[in-house]
């Protein structure tokens, strides 16, 4: 039995985390203080792993790089990071709830889930990026 290496996997992104934490870190600059660590955590982890976030299939050009690919891929792979994740992520989820507001949050839900579907053509995807970072924030 031979394995396709060309065969990419999907990355299920039910949020635009990219889109909210931009917004975070403008109203709240001390919000780094807190999501930095985490980020550096994960590089960390995904470099031990030997995470190669190209091997999901990214559908829109700005989620290329993004964090989400590397959680997917460390949650498969490390024990470890499934459980600081499950100890962090609702602290995280919920700190990050009182800077965004839900409106911002159900747009980046919308976003996010067209975008895994293939639904995004590459004006939208730049206009939604637009003044914000791309790549592995």
């Amino acid at each position: 039995m031979t394995i396709n290496s060309d065969v990419k996997k999907n990355a299920l992104c039910n949020t635009c985390t990219l889109k909210l934490v931009s917004i975070a870190y403008r109203r709240a600059p001390w919000f780094r203080l807190v999501r930095e660590p985490l980020k550096l955590g994960m590089r960390f982890l995904s470099w031990i792993y030997r995470v190669n976030p190209a091997e999901y299939e990214v559908r829109t050009p700005s989620c290329f790089g993004c964090i989400r690919f590397y959680k997917v891929a460390l949650k498969e792979k490390s024990v470890l990071f499934r459980r600081l994740h499950d100890l962090s992520d609702p602290l995280f989820d919920a700190l990050l709830e009182r800077i965004v507001t839900e409106d911002e949050i159900k747009q980046a839900k919308t976003y996010a889930r067209a975008a895994t579907a293939g639904e995004i053509t590459p004006e939208e995807a730049a206009k939604w990026m637009q003044g914000q970072r791309t790549g592995f924030i």
